[in-house]
């Protein structure tokens, strides 16, 4: 396991930002860490990072432990924390040749040009970083978070502030990145959750409230939305009278949206109230499940 984190507690005076937090991370996963702003996704990101250490529990990156192996944890780790701390007087490849020598890099201008092109930055990298747009001060962190090539990386919002053209092609720079390195990242974007990450761990109030892959989740809510289509006229009157059905919204014609958190399957519940009342069912489809939903039903509870 890339990740390993053991009943981590921290505690800021007397308020608990995270409560016996455990989970893995495998190597070459992409993990969304996702939770309400001040859930403690942050805090978690800063202690796996050796920023801040916990109150209690333990952690392991990489197999050093984040206490007593720190210097060791940081050589493994690339991080792109929320806000994203550069020197804004320096020139973009000056910062990175800057970030490369501390790393000790060999070949270091070589590697300086590759973190530009993978990133995007060949148009800014001869620009001062404080005259690039926030979008392209994101893609420098970026770099910096992989020059020294680390088996970990850990990127909190790393999308922030990008247009969608960037938004796409970041996304597949993490994919790709991902096939090689494991991924924790934090965002409040559920599409790209959807897009990119093979698993989800979703925490609220500092505590683990989902931890799976993200199709899962998205299969396992109780949430169900039908659309269905008769052949004629029915009243909404009528409709709520479908077993489990508990919410009913017009879309047009004879078409209609009905929903319900059953665990069953209420689809044979439509059918069987269309041959009660002599409807015939034209079109019947369930939506799978969109992140967003999924994340409010968690965080809410």
């Amino acid at each position: 396991m890339s990740i390993q984190v053991n009943n981590i507690t921290k505690l800021y005076g007397a308020q608990k930002a995270l409560n016996t937090i455990s989970f893995e991370v495998g190597s070459n996963e992409i993990v969304g860490f996702l939770g309400p702003n001040g859930a403690g996704k942050s805090t978690m990101m800063k202690i796996l990072t050796c920023y801040i250490p916990p109150t209690e529990g333990s952690a392991k990156v990489c197999g050093f432990d984040i206490t007593s192996q720190s210097l060791e944890v940081r050589k493994q780790i690339g991080y792109l924390p929320e806000h994203n701390p550069l020197y804004l007087d320096m020139y973009v490849k000056e910062f990175l040749e800057f970030v490369g020598g501390i790393y000790k890099i060999k070949n270091l201008k070589s590697r300086v040009k590759d973190m530009i092109e993978m990133t995007g930055l060949q148009v800014e990298q001869n620009k001062k970083i404080g005259a690039l747009s926030k979008g392209y001060r994101q893609r420098v962190g970026l770099a910096q978070a992989i020059i020294h090539d680390p088996k970990v990386l850990i990127m909190d919002e790393p999308t922030t502030g990008l247009d969608p053209n960037q938004l796409e092609e970041i996304r597949g720079l993490i994919k790709a990145l991902g096939k090689e390195k494991t991924v924790m990242l934090s965002t409040h974007i559920m599409q790209e959750v959807e897009a990119i990450c093979d698993r989800v761990i979703i925490i609220n109030k500092g505590e683990i409230v989902a931890n799976d892959e993200t199709k899962n989740l998205q299969k396992n809510t109780t949430q169900q939305i039908i659309t269905v289509e008769f052949d004629k006229e029915v009243s909404e009157k009528l409709l709520h009278k479908i077993t489990n059905i508990e919410k009913v919204k017009h879309l047009q014609g004879n078409t209609w949206q009905l929903s319900s958190t059953s665990t069953e399957d209420v689809r044979k519940d439509i059918f069987n109230f269309a041959v009660a009342n002599n409807l015939s069912v034209l079109t019947l489809n369930k939506e799978e499940q969109k992140m967003e939903d999924v994340f409010k039903e968690l965080t809410k509870k």
